[in-house]
């Protein structure tokens, strides 16, 4: 006969496991997976970024991490304005260009020219491609192929990597 001994401990080996191998799909937020220092304009250390930032903007900036999807004030801005890196002031995004793409997280269908990088993203198991700050390489979300018209572009933003500054 099975305990209830035995029922938790294996409720917590399946629960231990499956958090390890989300970990995996995801990829490793530690700073090594982080914007490596010295190949941006705008670089600090892990103790400046920390004092300048929230712990949310640090971990998505810094860490590669997600805001949970409809917590952004900026998914309801919708005055004429542009959206800036909040690690360093760089526009990033002209209001013209958003959309409202369902996702949960502030989308356009353009960037402001030569002000974000790309790279190739295995993690969670998928081949996505990362968007950052050119200029301090900060992680602001990923672009994707099912955007709107001109471009077919959707750049699915985190809110917190931005800052709204009206028109």
């Amino acid at each position: 006969m099975v305990t209830r001994r035995q029922i938790l401990i294996g409720i917590a080996g399946v629960s231990a496991a499956a958090a390890g191998g989300a970990a995996l799909l995801r990829g490793n937020s530690s700073p090594a997976t982080a914007a490596p220092e010295g190949q941006f304009e705008v670089t600090k250390t892990p103790e400046e970024w920390r004092k300048m930032l929230t712990p949310q903007q640090y971990a998505v900036l810094r860490e590669h991490d997600t805001e949970a999807r409809w917590t952004s004030p900026l998914n309801q801005e919708k005055r004429k304005g542009t959206f800036a890196c909040v690690g360093c002031d760089l526009p990033l995004f002209e209001s013209k260009t958003k959309f409202e793409s369902g996702t949960g997280w502030p989308s356009f269908y353009a960037p402001i020219d030569g002000n974000i990088g790309t790279k190739k993203d295995f993690s969670w198991g998928m081949s996505r491609t990362e968007v950052h700050c050119r200029r301090c390489g900060g992680h602001l979300g990923h672009v994707f192929n099912d955007g709107p018209k001109p471009t077919g572009l959707r750049y699915c933003i985190n809110g917190v990597s931005l800052k709204f500054i009206p028109a």
